[in-house]
């Protein structure tokens, strides 16, 4: 498909032309991109089925995430929908503007636009190419944000272009978007409404007009569970994701600064002025308490570390009243809930090839020096325990013997499978990780509370699943490959052929040591004692 790449010059005539044209694609069904005064919207009709079916697969969108329907005045919500009294109250304050409400819908609406949900989502548009085009194709028009399903929203009609050239029928640039993040999405109830999604309409304006108003759970936690519909797009899935990890960062800017110095391949999204004071590559999102700069700002920053080619990005976190709900709304999204607050306790990194003694020193730091200990492993078990959900994404993947009859894991079956090479390996950790670190992190808040200053958090496979970025400083424990092949046979009583296939599916020692701030060696004539003092020493100096 060849798609037009059309410009609003302000010329009446050719804006005109550009409009009539646009319009009769959409009455012919088929999909326009277009500036909207939040984000660009993939626009097609709402009442013709397969428009939508259009929208979900130019985006590769999931096909349970309902639409947005916009119309061109808020009382054509009546063709659409079951509207109350409360509705008509907000639409007076807000419409047309960013605030989109979910309402009973109608039959009017087909299935495909509100994925087989018995509602419906309405918003009105202020922006004036994208109202004139719902008046001039007689229309209501389904319209997400016009991108790729999963990355951050384009608020230019470059990104689309980027993102939807060759996939659509034609790409409106109307200039840069006002607002820069997706409209505030409300369910009505009886005395008031529920953010579903927070954006420029606040919480505080809404109380305005509603004398109840909640926040859905979903805004800042993640509540929602893989197969549980939703009412409204940005709830469910990971969204606003760059390439690169994004990972957010509570705390005041001189602790950041310290957390991130020295961090190899990661880019810095700060505040404005931050950047010159940190010694990586570094975005800057407008200044610390101005939320509206921050929110307009945001997704090209996200879609520019892309450009930068870094593996992690770690986002200083925002205020989180007024539009700043709506920027930490998206980044958690962007970091998959990922979340380290770098005023708590410092996060200490240690890994090590099977058979090191990895174990033993962390034992030994952790009684010696008092701190806090987090086995990754131990994680591991938990989640693996007797009819855990978990146990089903391994029989998916390792085969539904690995399940006992009485319901728990046969964990030397499955070691057998997912340690029998790099990418049987890969696929375990694809599973796994996300669970342990989201349940070591919620650890380390807690020792946080307790008013421990330093965490130890153990785990085999760090820097494949990526741990360590979330850590201070990492150490490695090592030990030569006959010393451990050695141990392991003994530990675990196997066969020197087991053994050896267990140690080739990690990481050489060449790579450990690469990845590693410090390295310690656990074997004669070392002593280990004299070896974990390096682990302090970085310790203190990262407390410097």
């Amino acid at each position: 498909m060849i798609t037009e790449f059309l410009k609003i010059t302000g010329e009446h005539y050719n804006d005109a032309e550009v409009i009539d044209r646009a319009a009769r694609i959409i009455q012919n069904g088929g999909l326009v991109a277009i500036p909207t005064e939040t984000v660009y919207g993939l626009a097609g009709s709402a009442l013709i089925p397969s428009s939508a079916e259009k929208i979900y697969s130019a985006k590769g969108r999931p096909a349970d995430n309902p639409l947005i329907v916009h119309i061109a005045k808020p009382e054509e919500a009546e063709t659409l929908a079951y509207t109350n009294e409360t509705y008509y109250k907000l639409a007076k304050r807000f419409m047309p503007g960013p605030l989109t409400m979910i309402l009973p819908k109608k039959g009017i609406v087909p299935d495909e636009v509100t994925a087989g949900l018995d509602s419906v989502a309405i918003r009105c548009p202020s922006n004036e190419i994208a109202h004139r085009l719902i008046e001039v194709s007689g229309h209501p028009i389904a319209a997400p944000s016009a991108n790729r399903s999963g990355i951050p929203s384009p608020t230019k009609a470059e990104h689309v272009r980027d993102d939807m050239d060759g996939r659509i029928d034609m790409i409106i640039d109307g200039g840069e978007c006002d607002i820069g993040l997706e409209s505030t999405v409300i369910k009505l109830t009886d005395n008031g409404c529920i953010i579903l999604r927070p954006g420029a309409i606040t919480e505080e304006m809404l109380r305005e007009i509603c004398p109840d108003v909640s926040i859905a759970k979903a805004v800042i936690e993640p509540a929602v569970a893989a197969e549980q519909k939703v009412e409204s797009p940005g709830m469910k899935y990971k969204h606003y994701s760059p390439k690169a990890r994004v990972i957010i960062v509570k705390g005041s800017f001189e602790n950041y600064r310290r957390f991130v110095s020295g961090k190899k391949n990661c880019a810095a999204l700060c505040f404005d002025g931050e950047g010159a004071m940190l010694n990586i590559p570094f975005i800057e999102i407008g200044r610390e308490h101005d939320s509206s700069a921050q929110a307009h700002l945001l997704f090209e920053a996200l879609r520019s570390l892309d450009d930068m080619g870094v593996e992690t990005a770690y986002a200083r976190c925002p205020d989180t009243d007024g539009v700043g709900l709506a920027v930490i709304n998206r980044l958690l999204r962007a970091a998959a809930f990922t979340v380290i607050d770098v005023d708590g306790a410092m996060i200490i990194g240690l890994t090590g090839a099977t058979g090191s003694g990895k174990s033993t020193v962390a034992k030994r730091l952790c009684e010696k020096y008092g701190i806090a200990h987090i086995d990754c492993d131990a994680i591991a078990r938990e989640i693996t325990s007797a009819n855990s959900p978990v146990l089903a994404q391994l029989a998916a993947v390792f085969g539904e013997d690995i399940i006992l009859d009485d319901g728990s894991l046969d964990r030397a079956a499955l070691a057998a499978r997912a340690f029998s090479s790099k990418e049987a390996t890969k696929r375990l950790n694809g599973i796994m990780h996300p669970i342990i670190i989201s349940k070591a992190l919620a650890k380390v808040n807690a020792f946080t509370q307790e008013g421990k200053t330093a965490v130890l958090l153990d785990a085999a496979a760090i820097f494949e699943s990526k741990i360590d970025k979330l850590c201070a400083f990492t150490a490695v424990v090592s030990a030569p490959a006959e010393t451990r092949l050695d141990r392991i046979m003994y530990r675990d009583s196997i066969t020197r052929e087991k053994a050896l296939s267990r140690m080739g599916a990690q990481l050489s020692d060449e790579e450990y040591a690469k990845n590693a701030d410090v390295v310690l060696f656990n074997y004669a004539p070392y002593d280990t004692d004299a070896e974990i003092e390096k682990i302090i020493r970085k310790y203190k100096e990262k407390k410097l």
